[in-house]
C-alpha cells in the first residue's frame, strides 16, 4: 500500500522549537519556522519488521525516534482540515532512523536517507474513533520516551491541510506525523521498538555495517 514517496515533518510536536531556545533565532532564518519543515525518507530506507538497522563505519550510535505514518488512499490537494482525514486509507508505525546531526532547517539526505533507514510495521485501516495515537520507543526493552498525536503543533488534519496547499499528496504516499524532540539513541546490538496505540509496532536490531 506504500507506493509513493514518504515526507517525513520536523518540529512538529509541542516544545520542540522552544527546545531549540535562541538557535531558532541564528542565521539563516532568523526566526522560528512558519509553515512545515519536510524532508523526504526514499524508498531504499524502507525496512521490514524484523529487520537489521547498519550503523555506518565510525558512528558509535544513531538517532531513533518513533512516529506514526499516514497512509493516503486519494489524490489529496489543497484539502480542508474538516476533510482531511478522509484522505487518509491507513496508518503505519515507524522508526526514524538518522545519524546526529545539527541541521534541523535543512534535514541532510546522507543523513536520513541510508539503506534501511525507516523501518514500517504493517499497514493497518485508521482504528475507528481514534482521537489521539500514543507513541512510544524502548531499547532493549527500556521505555525511552516518545509523544501522542494529541501534542502535535499541527494537529493531523491541519498538518494535511497545511502540506496539500503547496504540494499534492497521491494514494500510497506517507506523511510522518512528527518526531519528539527528544533524540533517542541506540548503538550496534540494541534491539529497538516503536509502539502506536491502536496501529501495532515495528522492531529492528541494530549492527555494525561490514
Amino acid at each position: 500500500m506504500i507506493t509513493g514517496t514518504v515526507y517525513g515533518v520536523m518540529l512538529n510536536v509541542a516544545g520542540g522549537v522552544e527546545a531549540l531556545g535562541e538557535a531558532v533565532n541564528a542565521a539563516p532564518y532568523k526566526a522560528p519556522p512558519v509553515a512545515p519543515i519536510l524532508y523526504i525518507k526514499t524508498a531504499n530506507t524502507f525496512l521490514a519488521d524484523g529487520g537489521m538497522v547498519a550503523v555506518p563505519p565510525g558512528m558509535d550510535e544513531l538517532e531513533v525516534q518513533p512516529t506514526l505514518g499516514l497512509v493516503f488512499g486519494r489524490t489529496a490537494t489543497r484539502v480542508t482540515e474538516a476533510e482531511a482525514l478522509g484522505y487518509v486509507a491507513a496508518v503505519v508505525p515507524a522508526i526514524d532512523v538518522c545519524v546526529p546531526h545539527a541541521s534541523l532547517y535543512r534535514p541532510a539526505v546522507r543523513h536520513r536517507c541510508r539503506d534501511g533507514f525507516l523501518p514500517l510495521g504493517a499497514v493497518v485501516p485508521v482504528p475507528a474513533g481514534a482521537n489521539a495515537f500514543d507513541i512510544r520507543i524502548s531499547i532493549n526493552g527500556e521505555d525511552r520516551g516518545g509523544f501522542s498525536t494529541a501534542d502535535l503543533a499541527r494537529s493531523i488534519p491541519r498538518l494535511i491541510a497545511e502540506v496539500t496547499d503547496f504540494m499534492t499528496l497521491s494514494p500510497g504516499d506517507v506523511l510522518l506525523v512528527g518526531l519528539s524532540h527528544a533524540s533517542p539513541r541506540a548503538r550496534a546490538g540494541d534491539k529497538v521498538t516503536a509502539r502506536v496505540s491502536g496501529a501495532g509496532q515495528v522492531s529492528v536490531r541494530l549492527e555494525a555495517e561490514q
